[in-house]
């Protein structure tokens, strides 16, 4: 392990943004991690995994600690079921096409998500249909005072859209090493109920999907609508879609009878974030370097040397557009450092 100091964390970061870290140290097992941070109590740490979902504004004034714990293993199994923990600082996108090759479903309708493992509880992420929380059965965290390890099982991670205890009740106090999920090895519940999908598939005369060709679908779509982060700057969707009490939508639904909705539960509807953005006449749209994906609404882009804070205040732009245009707040999706 070697610490390095005024280190540029511009490939650490899928917008590609360029900032220092004071310092910065790669870890790659748990006795690393502990010993980094036993030696380190005094100072300020900031824990980095992927850098997919988050939008640097400034530098780093402390020890950043890049998790990079690697490996994957079957836990258990039976006949219908396999359980399969993954370290950390595996790939997701790699690690999901590895549990397809294997005949493991559960995963695949969330391919070509960026990011590693670590992170995916923390933001419960999600995509057509699914999310974490479905497959999801425990997670090993190190706790950052006194290294102790602790596991958090389903009902403790407190999951909701796009949230998790590790966003708000214990945020910044445990550091994530390896997740555990449960995934089927028969009778899988195949899920295509979105159009997107359903339309991919019907290309190619597709009924009855395997898992292969339902991961094959999502990677399609998404690499259609969303850029490739190693040739244009981005963190994916940068957006959440509101949640709106349906008394409240019916109102706006009023005025805006082309908005489009999903229904949540009995009293909220889903709003697509995108949508509104698009209607709003952002799509596309460049400021500088900073800017609105021409194929997908809900991405902002660094077309080369955007400042964070560039970004920031093009999504500051977004939010009280829409709100002004709609009555309808967007929440940022993306941690903004």
């Amino acid at each position: 392990m070697e610490i390095q100091s005024n280190f540029s964390l511009k490939k650490y970061n899928t917008f590609g943004i360029e900032a220092k870290a004071k310092q910065f140290v790669a870890v790659h097992s748990i006795a690393e991690l502990t010993t980094i941070l036993e030696q380190n109590k005094s100072e300020n740490t900031f824990i980095l995994g992927g850098g997919s979902n988050m939008l640097l504004t400034k530098d780093i004034d402390a020890l950043v600690i890049h998790i990079d714990l690697k490996g994957k293993k079957i836990s258990a199994e039976n006949e219908d079921y396999v359980w399969v923990e993954s370290q950390a600082g595996e790939d997701w996108h790699e690690f999901v096409l590895w549990t397809i090759d294997q005949g493991f479903g559960g995963l695949e309708n969330m391919s070509l998500i960026p990011g590693n493992v670590g992170s995916t509880p923390v933001q419960n992420i999600g995509a057509y249909g699914t999310e974490i929380k479905d497959t999801f059965v425990s997670c090993e965290a190190l706790n950052t005072v006194n290294q102790e390890l602790k596991t958090f099982l389903k009902e403790e991670c407190h999951f909701g859209y796009r949230e998790s205890t590790f966003k708000n009740e214990v945020k910044n106090q445990y550091i994530i090493t390896s997740v555990l999920f449960k995934l089927t090895k028969r009778n899988h519940n195949i899920n295509t109920a979105y159009g997107d999908i359903t339309n991919e598939l019907a290309k190619y005369n597709i009924v009855n999907p395997t898992l292969k060709e339902v991961s094959n679908a999502v990677i399609a779509i998404r690499k259609s609508k969303l850029p490739d982060p190693k040739k244009l700057g981005n963190s994916g969707s940068f957006f959440k879609n509101p949640i709106l009490l349906k008394t409240d939508f019916e109102k706006i639904h009023q005025q805006f009878p082309e908005m489009k909705y999903y229904n949540v539960s009995e009293t909220e509807v889903k709003v697509p974030a995108g949508w509104l953005i698009e209607q709003a006449g952002f799509k596309g749209k460049r400021f500088g370097d900073a800017g609105i994906h021409e194929n997908q609404a809900l991405v902002l882009v660094n077309y080369g040397n955007a400042t964070g804070q560039e970004i920031l205040n093009v999504s500051k732009n977004i939010q009280e557009t829409i709100f002004k245009t709609f009555g309808i707040h967007i929440e940022a999706e993306v941690n903004v450092i």
